[in-house]
């Protein structure tokens, strides 16, 4: 049962209202962590800026969203899988490029090493070692890009926690946290 109750976009007013039509208008629905997050209005409008900030940064889309899923799954996150998932299906990641970002593991090299860095960031809490970094550029990563990588990280986590701690009923396509290969995107 959700905890942390959502917001009715109908019944929502001024910032709040102005905040959910947007996402309405933008994603053609309100999905149920924006709803939530609407219970306090800065906290969306924080989430929604650095996502939209994140968008115009040198990483694309589709490794966005494998660093997505690859923080859903490290940190237990059924709803950002969830998300993630159906989210990089629409950006152009195949089933085989979701089934690898649950598992931080891409084909190409790059981008294998960048999705090991986010995974070593919240396994290790930030903590990560001078051979993880230095993996990230040896890869190719700048320092530019290995600073989006923790930024992607970071408003992950926080989408990931928000979820954990409210319940958030999931309204996307149920992606199990399971690693069988029967329940595997």
């Amino acid at each position: 049962m959700q905890r942390i109750n959502a917001i009715d976009p109908a019944e929502a007013t001024g910032k709040t209202k102005k905040l959910l039509d947007g996402v309405q208008a933008k994603l053609g629905m309100t999905p149920n962590l924006m709803k939530t997050l609407a219970s306090a209005p800065a906290a969306l409008e924080a989430y929604l800026n650095f996502g939209a900030a994140l968008g115009t940064g040198t990483l694309d889309a589709k490794f966005r969203e494998q660093i997505s899923i690859a923080v859903a799954q490290a940190n237990s996150c059924e709803y950002c899988l969830s998300a993630h998932a159906m989210i990089g299906k629409m950006v152009g990641l195949t089933p085989e490029e979701i089934a690898g970002s649950r598992e931080s593991h891409a084909e190409d090299a790059k981008r294998n090493a960048g999705l090991q860095f986010a995974q070593a960031i919240v396994v290790q809490r930030g903590e990560v070692s001078d051979a993880a970094l230095a993996n990230a550029r040896t890869a190719g990563y700048t320092d530019g890009e290995i600073t989006e990588i923790v930024a992607n990280v970071a408003v992950n986590i926080f989408t990931n926690y928000f979820n954990l701690v409210a319940r958030t009923e999931v309204d996307f396509p149920r992606v199990s946290l399971s690693m069988e290969p029967s329940l595997a995107v």
